[in-house]
């Protein structure tokens, strides 16, 4: 996965409370091991018509949302069922980042170990970023910030270990298996 350590992007605006993840991404398409292409799939029941033509009215269609990398949801995206499948899908299709006041617990953290940023904040910062689809915002990994466009900067809460991850681009086993040299030494020293 790639690093993340800032985000300057536009915004997608997604208004929808309890988004979950049957919604981001159908269960038929569950059927893949692999990330790639499932981009395509991102809430293919709201973006396409029944013969699997893009509706024109739905905000990842429409111009604007060309090239956005941060999505800001209604409260409680990704609740429902557990599925790696949906922040396999959402950064396929090129977001980096979700922001939203509320994000299930299960989706932060499968968000969080496939390169998906999840960002919690407070409910007047929500409310704001929902009126102002399209805004530039800078997401500072490192910082653990948020700045909007009128300066206003928001910290969310980050596990340690996470922004670690995230910001040198490496699973929990990749972070893992680079380890392995501290970790032979550690088993040569025990067995002595």
């Amino acid at each position: 996965m790639d690093p993340i350590t800032v985000i300057r992007s536009r915004t997608v605006v997604m208004p929808s409370t309890n988004i979950d993840t049957d919604q981001i991404v159908p269960a038929r398409f569950l059927t893949t091991t692999t990330k790639e292409g499932l981009g395509k799939q991102l809430f293919a029941d709201w973006r396409y018509d029944a013969a699997g033509q893009p509706k024109p009215d739905f905000i990842l269609n429409r111009p604007e949302a060309v090239g956005c990398r941060v999505l800001v949801a209604g409260r409680n995206i990704g609740c429902g069922s557990s599925r790696e499948h949906a922040p396999w899908a959402l950064v396929d299709f090129g977001f980096q980042a979700v922001i939203s006041a509320e994000i299930a617990d299960i989706f932060r953290n499968n968000s969080l170990k496939n390169g998906l940023l999840p960002i919690i904040v407070d409910d007047e910062t929500h409310a704001w970023l929902l009126a102002n689809p399209g805004v530039e915002v800078e997401i500072d990994l490192v910082h653990a910030s948020l700045k909007l466009p009128n300066d206003r900067s928001v910290s969310f809460p980050i596990d340690g270990f996470a922004r670690h991850c995230l910001t040198h681009g490496v699973d929990e086993l990749g972070y893992l298996l680079s380890q392995d040299a501290k970790i032979k030494a550690y088993e040569s020293r025990r067995h002595a």
